[in-house]
């Protein structure tokens, strides 16, 4: 049964929304990095996150009779190592670069064991655009490895977390994203209090950091919630994959960090190359999306 257009813009729309809320999120935690550091803004965003997603979701309300604990420990553990090696991530890249290089979770789960023809030419385009995302530092001063190495841990944790959320989501349902979101958070709290000490307890931080929870965590998530049931599961990835193109303009808008034209090249390749492998692939998306 087709759907109509007029029937998809609202949820279009919400897509790509939820998908700039993330972004402009990432770029203003950047604002906390001064006073407690990426691990602690990280353990901020966690902490007020999981607490938003808690009280919206409820999960004690329907507890499974049997719960599957490990599984959620994994899935709260790739959500907790994807935004924690992130934030480390942007606190020495650029946004744009950092964010598309943690694309390349998604994109390898995507054509992992693939032999389809179609994968290897996703592979190949999206590692010319790695090569010219670090390639091509000459305009800007030499990229930073450690950053990089973060950017790379980022999108392991991200790929860990596509492997093992459509059992997990099987397992707790609606409640899947704040449970994880929570285990997350008892695991990356001790990381920044080992930071950032008694600076995470100043009230100055409180309203930009709650503001971060809302406009990564609260908004996005509902704005997801909305259109996830509504466009094709396929749509909905491709959407999603011009996450890199909205961290480079948020970058550039807010944070003032440029791109080289060749780095630009390079986000650009990881978009079309994970929009083209997400619309080709045959695997399914996890129900929910992890508050990252």
């Amino acid at each position: 049964m087709s759907t109509k257009p007029a029937t998809l813009l609202l949820p279009l729309l919400a897509c790509v929304a939820a998908t700039a809320c993330f972004q402009i999120g990432a770029a203003l935690a950047k604002g906390l990095f001064p006073h407690v550091g990426a691990p602690g803004a990280a353990a901020l965003r966690l902490v007020l996150g999981s607490a938003m997603l808690l009280l919206w979701a409820r999960p004690w309300r329907n507890w499974p009779e049997k719960p599957q604990l490990g599984l959620l420990l994994a899935l709260g553990a790739g959500v907790g190592g994807a935004i924690l090696f992130f934030y480390l991530a942007i606190a020495r890249l650029p946004l744009g670069m950092a964010i598309a290089l943690q694309f390349l979770g998604p994109l390898g789960v995507a054509v992992l064991g693939s032999r389809r023809p179609v994968d290897l030419v996703w592979a190949v385009l999206a590692a010319g655009g790695v090569w010219s995302l670090v390639g091509a530092g000459e305009g800007i001063g030499a990229l930073d490895p450690w950053g990089l190495a973060a950017a790379l841990a980022a999108a392991a944790c991200w790929a860990g977390y596509i492997l093992v959320g459509r059992a997990a989501a099987n397992a707790f349902g609606r409640s899947t994203s704040a449970l994880s979101a929570s285990v997350a958070t008892i695991l990356v709290l001790p990381v920044g209090v080992t930071h950032a000490g008694t600076a995470l307890l100043d009230p100055a931080l409180l309203p930009l950091a709650a503001v971060v929870a809302l406009v990564a965590v609260a908004i996005p998530f509902s704005l997801e919630l909305y259109a996830l049931p509504r466009l094709p599961a396929r749509t909905f990835a491709v959407l999603t994959s011009t996450e890199p193109a909205f961290g480079a303009l948020f970058g550039f808008l807010v944070l003032h960090e440029r791109l080289a034209m060749s780095q630009l090249g390079g986000v650009a390749a990881v978009i079309v190359a994970a929009a083209g492998a997400a619309w080709s692939s045959t695997r399914e998306l996890p129900k929910e999306i992890p508050p990252a």
